[in-house]
């Protein structure tokens, strides 16, 4: 009789990944439009509506160093139509760097899979008397305060690397936060501020323009987007390595047939040439896995992050 009950208690959600999606699907990013990770959503939404077979809509929702957007899809309904492109920064940098987090994005949203990574590129306005990481430096030390750098916003990745980089260098560069990549770059390109350490994807037009000088990358080898230009390491800030990766997630109530689901569909997305070629040509590297991968690597992040962020001083009330 048990086994029974059982097998009627799973029938409900056996014919709902049968059916499962039955609608349209929305992906929130928690940034602006045109940053590095509203580009590879709406790459992601693209191959997703393509696998299964209904619109995967692209809905941005910034603020608060992405809070607010994973916030929006943890208290969704965790029926697998509302899913974030959540970053490690927003999981592992937040949570030490926010004193009133709104949620607990750890335990309030489950993996669903990572998709790409990337690292970022310091980069300077022309009109800074700096080609070099040594310049920079010197620069900073001459006139302690007067530079400046973007980020896309308090807690993330760009804030983070730009933290990184003073505390390694004991320098004291000023930090200006935006409300996404897109409006730091702009102004940066308006000579506004002087750099920053953008996301390569959102800087790489303007620096093969030449209206960004790019000075180095910041992950711990040569990024194959720029392979002719030194990481931050390799040019005298030893122990100097910072990146980010996306990914997605979803309630973490969410039914785990439906989790496999979008997982499934996920790495077929990683296996798309269109999404390959695009990604790899914007710097983007493709690092599919599955949940319990995800989870693993978040674990990392926060295990690496927390410590960075408390010898920044940084605190957001």
């Amino acid at each position: 009789m048990s086994r029974l009950f059982a097998i009627a208690l799973l029938l409900p959600s056996l014919a709902f990944s049968q059916t499962y999606p039955s609608k349209p699907i929305r992906l929130v990013v928690p940034f602006t439009p045109a940053g590095a990770v509203d580009i590879a959503s709406r790459a992601t939404a693209h191959e997703l509506t393509r696998i299964l077979g209904q619109p995967v809509a692209v809905e941005n929702k910034p603020g608060a160093g992405g809070n607010l957007g994973v916030l929006d899809v943890a208290h969704s309904a965790p029926d697998g139509y509302s899913m974030v492109m959540s970053t490690s920064g927003i999981q592992a940098i937040n949570p030490a760097l926010y004193a009133k987090m709104p949620l607990d994005p750890n335990k309030e949203l489950a993996p669903v899979a990572p998709l790409v990574s990337l690292n970022n590129v310091l980069v300077v306005h022309p009109s800074v008397p700096a080609r070099s990481v040594k310049d920079v430096i010197a620069l900073a030390k001459k006139e302690p305060g007067k530079l400046t750098y973007a980020s896309s916003g308090n807690g993330t990745s760009i804030h983070m690397s730009g933290a990184m980089f003073t505390q390694l260098t004991g320098t004291d560069i000023v930090h200006i936060p935006y409300k996404g990549s897109a409006p730091a770059v702009t102004d940066l390109l308006a000579g506004q501020t002087n750099m920053m350490f953008d996301n390569i994807p959102s800087s790489l037009p303007h620096i093969r323009s030449g209206k960004l000088i790019a000075i180095a990358t910041t992950g711990a080898k040569r990024d194959p987007a720029l392979p002719d230009l030194p990481t931050i390491a390799e040019s005298g800030v030893p122990g100097y390595e910072s990146g980010v990766w996306f990914g997605l997630m979803v309630p973490a109530a969410t039914p785990k047939n439906i989790i496999a689901r979008l997982n499934a569909a996920a790495v077929e997305v990683t296996k798309s040439p269109e999404f390959v070629k695009r990604m790899t040509d914007l710097g983007y590297n493709i690092i599919p896995g599955t949940p319990d991968d995800m989870a693993k690597m978040l674990k990392a992040e926060l295990a690496r992050w927390a410590p960075i962020v408390k010898a920044s001083g940084a605190k957001i009330d």
